[in-house]
């Protein structure tokens, strides 16, 4: 259930044991700050949900939030949640069970995520869709801003 590497990174959870539990969200409704598989999540709630089924109790809790959260200041509130939490991936090519952030609007701040299920592909939430795995086209890769995977439990 553990990812090992012989880099200075602490362990972090098995691909296939992260991408098995993106899958288990395929189908929840999208609904704007939820995160409970199979009734509603937004793209940040499928990621709070995997935390909380591969590795217990969520480690922050999280402040109700507006749908313009990203754009209402300057903070980069999901990108430094992911940096006191999260374990940078190494440098290279994306791979299974790299939690994704991407800047939607270029120069904006971080404001989606997903799940990476393998090289070109993500299990995430949007807006008006269920909870989807779907192939991750060249104009989001270039707004990808930055990797991380889950850390293995404690």
């Amino acid at each position: 259930m553990v990812n090992a590497s012989c880099e200075d990174r602490p362990p972090t959870l098995a691909p296939a044991t992260v991408v098995a539990a993106a899958r288990g969200w395929i189908g929840t409704p999208y609904r704007h700050q939820a995160s409970l598989r199979g009734v509603g999540a937004d793209c940040l709630g499928v990621i709070r949900g995997v935390w909380r089924e591969l590795l217990g109790p969520e480690p922050e809790p999280l402040p109700p939030y507006a749908r313009s959260w990203a754009e209402d200041g300057d903070a980069e509130l999901m990108l430094d949640a992911a940096r006191r939490w999260l374990v940078p991936a190494p440098d290279g090519a994306m791979e299974a069970g790299d939690v994704l952030l991407f800047r939607v609007a270029r120069g904006g701040r971080v404001k989606h995520a997903g799940i990476a299920t393998g090289p070109a592909a993500m299990v995430h939430a949007y807006d008006g869709h269920a909870v989807a795995e779907t192939a991750i086209p060249e104009a989001w890769l270039r707004r990808l801003a930055a990797r991380f995977r889950f850390p293995a439990a404690q």
